[in-house]
């Protein structure tokens, strides 16, 4: 592992995160679980169960979040639990009593909870609750006061950089590493979902580049598991996915959602990924002799020789298992004398030749 490699690391809840560990995956609830804490602990329940080392909702203060026009906003359409805006999202917002049974719940099964602080008050609500780590949402990117804040907190903090430019990133990434070292960024686009060509998968590279001993990974709007996994290649080593029970409920973030199933299998994928990588060095493997044997080529009599024979290019074929001389010693082959007679097919070897004349030449020295 290079110096490089060995400053990119974020521990949440014991787990390790860094370029030479598997890829850390997030299943982002959000308010998927529809303001049913049944629903959430079953969420949780399948996150584990498919995977997932970390589930995470997002916590508001509604009330202080929102200006008063926009919170007694109308707010009446397929997607509404509520007729106001204000309504519709206390209406899906967890207290105190939820989070702390989500909280034994994940302890229970062994999968880290956190959750997007959105607003200083909930901040100090998850702090209460000593979260192992804090996500900052795309559009707090250039909330440098909410970023102080929480990352004077002293946890690990993740923040997505959907709908910023560098100088954005840049800015928030500074701020916090004022401050914490324990910090990850997340390829974002703020779209949802995002469409292909505006993921910007090849940012990740730029983020490795620039913050160099920070975790990068990537949040992901889109729809589907592959982009997951070329992140990773790329050298993401967090994926946030959106995650639900099924992607035709009601809510804005079910549609770009994954399902149990497209979490498991990009939970795979991603291991299988990390596995097939390997370390850089070209090898050969036991499972690879047979059938290179049996593909390759070795060097073969075309016809019957008699000893003392000088080998020429036409005295010589190439032929199929490879379980002689290899093809490539064919021009070390040619020229050389036959120590014993052979018959057409022979497979050649070495014990079949003089060795070579190799010319000396005498020097003298004073």
């Amino acid at each position: 592992m290079d110096s490089q490699q060995a400053k990119r690391s974020v521990e949440i809840a014991g787990v390790t995160i860094s370029d030479a560990d598997e890829c850390y995956v997030i299943a982002e609830i959000g308010h998927n679980h529809q303001g049913s804490l049944e629903r959430a602990i079953e969420l949780v329940t399948e996150a584990k169960r498919c995977g997932a080392h970390a589930v995470k909702l997002q916590k508001r203060n509604n009330r202080g979040l929102y200006t008063r026009e926009a919170y007694e906003r109308p707010y009446e359409n397929e997607n509404s639990y509520g007729s106001t805006y204000g309504a519709h999202r206390e209406a899906l917002e967890f207290g105190l009593a939820e989070y702390q049974e989500l909280k034994a719940c994940c302890d229970e099964l062994g999968i880290a909870f956190f959750a997007t602080a959105f607003d200083f008050a909930s901040a100090d609500f998850l702090a209460e609750l000593d979260m192992p780590a804090y996500k900052i949402a795309s559009g707090d990117l250039t909330n440098t006061p909410l970023l102080r804040y929480v990352a004077e907190i002293g946890k690990p903090v993740i923040f997505s950089t959907g709908g910023g430019t560098f100088d954005d990133v840049r800015r928030a990434y500074d701020t916090i590493v004022e401050l914490n070292d324990q910090v990850a960024v997340l390829q974002c686009t703020a779209g949802y979902p995002a469409a292909w060509e505006e993921l910007d998968l090849n940012v990740i590279r730029t983020y490795r580049e620039f913050f160099p001993e920070a975790v990068v990974g990537f949040s992901s709007h889109d729809n589907g598991i592959a982009m997951a996994v070329a992140s990773y290649v790329l050298g993401a080593r967090i994926v946030e996915k959106h995650f639900t029970s099924n992607r035709a409920l009601k809510g804005t973030d079910h549609v770009f959602s994954l399902e149990p199933q497209g979490l498991s299998k990009m939970v795979r994928d991603l291991q299988r990924t990390r596995l097939a990588l390997g370390d850089g060095e070209k090898k050969m493997y036991p499972s690879e002799v047979s059938p290179v044997t049996k593909m390759s080529k070795k060097l073969v009599a075309t016809l019957d020789l008699p000893s003392g024979h000088v080998i020429r290019r036409d005295d010589v074929a190439l032929k199929s298992p490879g379980d002689g001389l290899p093809a490539h010693e064919l021009d070390n082959v040619v020229g050389r004398t036959l120590r014993h007679p052979v018959v057409e097919g022979t497979t050649f070897t070495w014990d079949h030749f003089d060795e070579l004349l190799v010319s000396t030449m005498t020097t003298s020295s004073s």
